[in-house]
């Protein structure tokens, strides 16, 4: 068992956090926000080039600033930080000490060397195969080398996050059930696997095939596949930031779910149905059948959606309930304005709950339907829906617990608090605008 010289208590939330699993965080969030900003600037370069007025890059350095946008937000910004997330989730949620820390790192090791070579197979400007790489385009054989590192660094952390929930269990750290936002990392990381295993049984092939030692790729097969990756790696962006969303109401305002067991039971409805929600890329794919397109987009997909849903009206249900036994019990929405609008981990996380609700999950659902599907897809609409909920739910909601993290884990004081009261406003509103 672990000593307590291991772990400090915060002084603010009485949290034991184990130094191992403090250094792993802190590694992890701190390049993921480094990706964040290399993957900021190209998406700036792309908005700066669509825009009639100025087009700022030519066709060829065009997709290149795609495929390194896409790559760094969608991939590697992303996951980077759901790695610090889900050892905040075990080792300090639960106080316990990290399961294997030397692999911790070693997972750390792989993901960011394979995301540099990604990063330097796209600069180098033979892989401009943006986000997808569908083949029969093929980029250089290091790009595909680089996924499959940060992809087997991603599921050694993922594996080091359930070992050290059975180091919880076994050391009795926490009673009962496991915490909620514990729960819900622990989803994600179920999804995380199965992605993972997906992108393995695409990618590799894929590499095989770019360096000549397969002659050919069927290209529905690879869509089929790589979607079943890549829109699940954006299933583990839903858990997580609504784990999130629960995390930063508990802390910040003491909020309690209105019942645990509907809340961990739409957490569920997240594994068994929520991967299938991929189908809307592959509705025009002539290799499916249409019975199973009807099905996917007509009844299983709500049963995801359902998830969302609960989770939208339980989070806000919950704040109410917190607030209201504050005595913030004057009319409908007193408990409302009464919240702390100023700080940014409220603000930002709230935000992220309304946007990522609104135009994210209708616009998805809009988009799961058919007919509409037929008209819209490979169109603009397309990024605008992905950015209402990579964007405006999963990093804004990342952003607003970095303004937990940073006293908690770094023990640092925010600097220029005054601008991250605003941040939160500012960067919702601009990423409404670009979802529009």
């Amino acid at each position: 068992m672990a000593t307590k010289e291991e772990f400090r208590i915060c002084q603010t939330t009485g949290l034991r956090v184990y130094k191992s699993a403090e250094n792993l965080i802190k590694a992890n969030a701190v390049v993921a926000v480094v990706f964040l900003l290399v993957g900021g600037l190209f998406g700036l370069m792309v908005a700066l080039t669509r825009w009639k007025a100025i087009h700022l890059l030519p066709a060829d350095w065009f997709y290149l600033a795609l495929t390194a946008h896409g790559i760094n937000l969608l991939i590697v910004w992303i996951i980077f930080f759901e790695m610090a997330v889900l050892y905040f989730a075990s080792a300090v949620i639960l106080g316990c000490r990290l399961a294997t820390p030397r692999w911790a790192w070693t997972a750390f090791a792989l993901m960011l060397v394979g995301a540099i070579i990604t990063n330097i197979a796209v600069l180098q400007g033979g892989s401009s195969v943006m986000f997808t790489s569908y083949v029969p385009l093929k980029a250089d054989p290091s790009f595909y080398v680089g996924i499959i590192l940060f992809a087997v660094g991603a599921l050694i952390a993922t594996f080091v996050f359930f070992g050290t929930l059975v180091v919880a269990k076994q050391e009795k750290t926490y009673e009962g059930s496991v915490p909620l936002v514990t729960f819900g990392a622990t989803v994600a990381a179920i999804i995380a696997v199965f992605t993972i295993a997906t992108g393995a049984i695409i990618l590799i092939p894929t590499f095989l095939w770019s360096i000549g030692y397969i002659n050919h790729i069927d290209t529905l097969m690879y869509r089929t596949v790589w979607w079943a990756f890549g829109h699940s790696s954006q299933q583990i962006n839903v858990a997580a930031h609504i784990s999130i969303w629960y995390l930063i109401s508990a802390v910040v305002l003491g909020a309690k779910p209105l019942s645990e067991k509907v809340s961990r039971g739409a957490f569920l409805l997240y594994i068994l149905f929520l991967q299938l929600a991929s189908a809307h890329h592959l509705l025009v794919d002539p290799g499916i059948s249409s019975e199973w397109k009807i099905f996917n987009t007509s009844y299983a997909i709500y049963l995801a959606v359902l998830g969302s849903m609960i989770h939208g009206m339980t989070v806000p249900g919950s704040i109410e309930a917190a607030q209201r036994a504050k005595g913030y019990t004057n009319g409908l929405f007193e408990w409302l304005r009464k919240c702390p609008w100023g700080n940014p981990a409220f603000s930002g996380m709230f935000i992220s709950l309304i946007l990522f609700g609104f135009l994210g999950g209708i616009s998805g659902v809009v988009m799961g339907v058919e007919q509409i599907n037929l008209i819209i897809h490979n169109t603009i609409y397309v990024p605008g829906h992905f950015h209402a909920t990579v964007v405006a739910g999963t990093t804004l909601a990342f952003m607003a617990v970095t303004y937990l993290l940073v006293p908690l884990i770094f023990q640092r004081e925010l600097i220029l608090p005054g601008w991250a009261k605003v941040q939160p406003y500012i960067f919702g509103l601009g990423v409404t605008g670009i979802s529009l």
